[in-house]
């Protein structure tokens, strides 16, 4: 895992020589000449741990917290079926079977059209030829007919889609699987979409010949190359329209959740579109519902029904970032839906599908609006799962809330002072619980601090390091811990110890010790040069 260098992070300066080890020594007036502060290393250790804040040396004020959201965008609101419910589905069984056949039919039309479609088709870059196209419309008639059998016998369209001339882009809420199916057989445009989606069987074909531009939303690179093959694709009127979601995941539809910039980095005229799924008895969003529970329950529905409403061009303005072009487009469409947007993500589907795996009570409990914690304190999807994995290790209750002894224990460490100190600063509500957000954003603050990554360097160059060899043996490392911590008990940092040695091959160097501080940036505190040093250099 990579971590910034201390450069990315500097904005003030820090001295040349800080602690040394077994006592405090610090050069106040820049000119070489050492003061000692505190002598000797258990008097420093027992120093510090009487600050309130253990994080004070870095400059990291104590933070607060805004009221969790209270909505889950992505929560299917009839997950279960009432009475009615099974009654219908009992009474639309041989209506499901004959719905499925017909499904299966249309499928395999449309595959066999698509095949012959891009037989011999070298040149996928390049738009698609007319002949080739003609041979598509047998695939976007049975993309109708697929349509028609899960029960959308006709779907109400308000106003009309643009011209590709005047409007290349779409954009349109995400709310089931049916969207794309709809907009095949409508546009035939060419879509984004994750590379898993090449592998899936019979559908990889069929998307294949919508010239789609795959995406690692993981990868910056690829990030990258999707947003040059957007523009790309718009300036050439040859290529259709470009279709995309903007949410990047499915929602139930009564909100809109925060939109990533592909679409709208290119700054070309946008339309949005909007599309509803009215109904009484049965919710058709694909948000926490399993595919399988949701095509079946639509295969025994009299009738489903959809609404597709095309709402004017959006035209950016000269010099209008994407950001605000997107703050605007989403406008339009929350208005038209009559919805407002959160600051949720697709990493917040990725933090509830985790805790299920993990097995844990309520998973709407680790919705974080991962949107906002991104921006605020540039931690990634990725960076928050493996936070959520420190988390859950801590045993959290049925309500996703850890105590401070669950909290002390998962560092192995139990009764330890300077770790209630740092459960203490998470604990912003005072109620002697954490919750996982408490915890993400509680990280997030103390790694963003500009001297974070300064500091990190400097207690490992003047304390961990003593000169004669750039690695401890773990023994070595733990020595050095006892002497911070001496009334713990040394079997005690064998955890503690675990996860400084990152790449686990018996030995502590300063990739180890940078990357173990930027994965759990809370055990930063467990330095007394830290605190010493780079509290002097935010003051001079």
């Amino acid at each position: 895992m990579a971590y910034p260098t201390s450069g990315d992070h500097l904005q003030a300066p820090l001295l040349s020589e800080g602690i040394r080890y077994g006592e405090v020594i610090v050069d106040i007036d820049g000119d070489g000449s050492e003061r000692q502060m505190v002598g000797g290393g258990e008097a420093a250790a027992m120093t510090l741990f009487q600050d309130e804040n253990p994080f004070s040396f870095l400059g990291a004020s104590a933070f607060s917290l805004s009221p969790p959201s209270p909505v889950d965008p992505f929560r299917n609101h009839t997950p279960s079926m009432s009475f009615y419910g099974w009654c219908k589905t009992v009474v639309c069984l041989l209506i499901a079977l004959a719905r499925l056949l017909l499904f299966g039919l249309a499928l395999l039309i449309g595959f066999l059209a698509t095949k012959l479609a891009l037989l011999g088709w070298k040149d996928m870059k390049s738009p698609m030829p007319r002949w080739r196209c003609r041979i598509m419309l047998v695939t976007r008639i049975s993309s109708r007919i697929i349509l028609f059998s899960f029960g959308y016998h006709w779907i109400n369209r308000i106003g009309r889609p643009a011209s590709r001339e005047v409007a290349p882009i779409v954009v349109c809420n995400h709310v089931s699987y049916i969207e794309p199916i709809f907009f095949f057989y409508e546009l035939f445009p060419t879509i984004v979409a994750s590379e898993s989606h090449d592998m899936l069987p019979f559908v990889g074909t069929i998307i294949r010949a919508m010239q789609v531009i795959y995406v690692d939303r993981f990868s910056s690179s690829s990030r990258k190359n999707a947003v040059n093959e957007i523009k790309r694709k718009a300036l050439c009127n040859k290529f259709p329209h470009l279709l995309l979601f903007p949410e990047g995941t499915t929602t139930n539809g009564r909100f809109l959740i925060s939109f990533q910039h592909g679409a709208f980095i290119p700054s070309l005229p946008i339309q949005p579109v909007v599309v509803r799924y009215p109904h009484i008895h049965f919710d058709q969003s694909w948000g926490d519902i399993s595919l399988a529970k949701l095509m079946f329950r639509m295969f025994t529905q009299f009738q489903n029904f959809m609404e597709v409403e095309y709402l004017p061009v959006i035209f950016p303005s000269e010099d209008e970032t994407a950001s605000h072009l997107a703050k605007r487009t989403s406008y339009v469409m929350g208005n038209a839906l009559n919805v407002v947007q959160t600051s949720h993500a697709y990493g917040d589907i990725m933090l509830v599908k985790r805790a299920s795996e993990l097995s844990k009570d309520y998973c709407s409990n680790f919705l974080v609006e991962m949107a906002w914690v991104e921006s605020s304190f540039n931690i990634s999807t990725s960076e928050a799962l493996e936070l959520l994995d420190q988390f859950c290790a801590m045993n959290p209750d049925q309500n996703g809330r850890v105590k401070s002894n669950n909290f002390c224990s998962a560092f192995g460490l139990g009764d330890n002072l300077l770790f209630k100190k740092i459960f203490a600063y998470l604990d912003v509500e005072r109620k002697g619980s954490i919750t996982f957000r408490q915890f993400l954003v509680g990280s997030g603050n103390v790694r963003k601090q500009p001297l974070f990554m300064r500091a990190c360097e400097t207690a490992f160059n003047t304390y961990y390091c003593d000169g004669e060899s750039s690695c401890l043996t773990l023994e070595q490392f733990r020595d050095k811990l006892l002497s911070l911590m001496p009334i713990t008990p040394k079997e005690s940092l064998d955890r503690l110890i675990q996860l400084f040695d990152v790449d686990a091959d018996g030995k502590i160097d300063r990739d180890d010790y940078m990357r173990c501080l930027w994965k759990n940036p809370l055990l930063v505190s467990i330095s007394p040069s830290l605190s010493q040093t780079a509290v002097l250099a935010v003051h001079l």
